[in-house]
């Protein structure tokens, strides 16, 4: 971040796109797991909002954070996950109370084709989430594509949430 606002002035956009997805239920006691999606995906939104925000200063700027369709629900074999991207809705929205010059957006993707779904976890669950984003998984190219709605409204609009998910995930 720093790197950029020296070579550039300013900081326009941070996407902010952490994510670990480690899958299993509650009574499995995967406490590293549980201890690593907290780390990665809600320290890290935090973190990246930490570096960003005093470079927008007064010009302002957007910030984009990634959460999930599991951030408006919750699952079995999912309840941490679950707890992390609602973590990362709610202080989103904390974020676009506070700052009346930095733009807010959320975007929750559904099944995407993506890495997600492949790391740690229960074996059996992550099998399960494996073959369900191979078989209803929307490309990533789709969500890159709402972030760039998102950011290319005129100053004045805030585009606060954004849901993308496959026609068939129910």
């Amino acid at each position: 971040m720093t790197a950029a606002h020296g070579s550039h002035g300013r900081v326009d956009v941070l996407v902010n796109n952490a994510g670990v997805m480690p899958l299993s239920t509650l009574d499995k006691l995967r406490v590293v797991d549980w201890n690593r999606m907290i780390h990665v995906n809600l320290r890290g939104t935090l973190l990246g909002i930490a570096a960003v925000l005093p470079l927008m200063g007064e010009t302002g700027g957007h910030i984009v954070n990634v959460a999930s369709t599991a951030g408006l629900r919750v699952d079995p074999t999912a309840a941490v996950y679950c707890a992390t991207k609602f973590g990362v809705r709610a202080l989103s929205e904390g974020l676009r109370q506070e700052n009346t010059n930095v733009r807010v957006t959320i975007v929750s993707p559904g099944f995407t084709h993506s890495e997600l779904a492949g790391q740690g976890g229960d074996p059996e669950t992550q099998a399960a989430a494996r073959a369900a984003s191979e078989q209803l998984g929307i490309p990533a190219s789709a969500i890159a594509d709402a972030i760039a709605y998102a950011v290319s409204q005129p100053a004045a609009v805030d585009v606060n949430e954004i849901v993308v998910r496959p026609t068939a995930q129910t």
